[in-house]
């Protein structure tokens, strides 16, 4: 007589949600209490026993903790400032906008190759600004200069603001403004997934919310603590379903071994993952990998075993927007890069648009 043995099998482990972002340290301007969005944050911290201070600016946070630059960087990472925004002047924000619209600065993400290594410098901590009356009145001040034009405002030209929207709201009074707005249009980008907030609004198309993609090896390699890509693809199937105009970024373009199998991947991926409502208006935008000598020497700091190839010999010199040189891939390279991208995204959305490749 035989026995027959039973296998039984593992239900499949449930990957954890990436999760929203809570600060280690909060800062807060007096003032920034004496409006409704500074007093909620300042309720959200106490309920949560978060250790928080007073600060006479947002733009002077010192005495941090950490013994050294790369433990006080970290920290700062963690450390959200809550104050007013006192400039009112918007900077422009080609080629994606005319203008951009302030509503935070800093990002809890790690991504290695970030602009914001250098053009935040010594202050990488994550500032929200309380005061939108006066931000989005300065920005229909803008819509009514350019009349009859349309007039696009780009809301995270320094900052990743749908990681801090359970904090701020801030994104849904923009998304409101600029739905009662004919002329005024409004985009954002995001690596983070969390967008629950945003489905429900009346945005009556007007602002389009676009996800930064890429191949697996630089999400892997180069994007510590944001969303894991199935995760932004599941959320870009949400907005579209929730009718808002949707986008892809695809930045930066890294040349890497495998490159073409990697982006075409991601391609695939995308094509097999959008809902149909994904395809009737989307665009992309395409970014081939840059670095500057500054933020060269930053990246080498913060991220000593990265291995984000940084090698100015390879690379073709171009006189950046800031007053410096930057490094980009040679013409043969970054022309390689875009026909590539160019095919696969017409192969896989025909009616796409693809806005520039930079």
């Amino acid at each position: 007589m035989t026995t027959q043995t039973t296998q039984t099998t593992e239900p499949p482990r449930k990957i954890r949600e990436t999760p929203l972002f809570v600060p280690e340290l909060v800062y807060f301007e007096p003032a920034s209490l004496d409006y409704p969005k500074g007093r909620r944050i300042m309720d959200w911290a106490r309920e949560r026993g978060l250790p928080y201070r007073m600060t006479t600016s947002h733009n002077r946070i010192t005495g941090l903790p950490g013994e050294t630059e790369l433990e006080q960087y970290k920290i700062a990472k963690r450390t959200l400032v809550v104050g007013v925004r006192k400039t009112l002047k918007f900077d422009t924000s080609k080629p994606s906008a005319e203008y951009a619209l302030p509503l935070s600065t800093g990002c809890m993400g790690h991504c290695h190759y970030c602009y914001l290594q250098t053009t935040l410098g010594a202050k990488p901590y994550v500032r929200v600004y309380v005061n939108m009356e006066d931000i989005l009145g300065a920005a229909k001040t803008y819509i009514e200069e350019r009349a009859p034009e349309i007039t696009r405002f780009e809301a995270a030209c320094t900052s990743d603001p749908v990681g801090l929207e359970h904090l701020t709201g801030s994104l849904a009074d923009a998304i409101a403004f600029m739905a009662k707005e004919p002329l005024g249009r409004l985009r954002f980008v995001t690596k983070f997934h969390h967008v629950d907030p945003l489905l429900g609004l009346d945005h009556r198309g007007h602002t389009r919310i676009r996800f930064s993609v890429n191949a697996d090896y630089v999400i892997r390699n180069f994007e510590p603590a944001t969303s894991r890509f199935a995760e932004r693809i599941e959320a870009a199937g949400r907005v579209a379903k929730a009718g808002y105009p949707l986008g892809f970024i695809v930045a930066p373009i890294i040349w890497y071994d495998g490159w073409r199998e990697g982006y075409a991947e991601l391609l695939e991926k995308l094509g097999l993952t959008l809902p149909p409502e994904a395809a009737a208006d989307l665009t992309f935008e395409l970014i081939q990998h840059r670095f500057t000598r500054t933020a060269k020497s930053i990246i080498e700091k913060r991220y000593p075993k990265t291995k984000l190839e940084m090698d100015e010999a390879i690379r073709k010199k171009k006189w950046g927007r800031w007053g410096q040189h930057k490094y980009v891939y040679p013409d043969e390279q970054a022309d390689a890069l875009r026909e590539f991208l160019t095919e696969r995204i017409f192969e896989t959305f025909p009616a796409a648009k693809i806005e520039y490749f930079t």
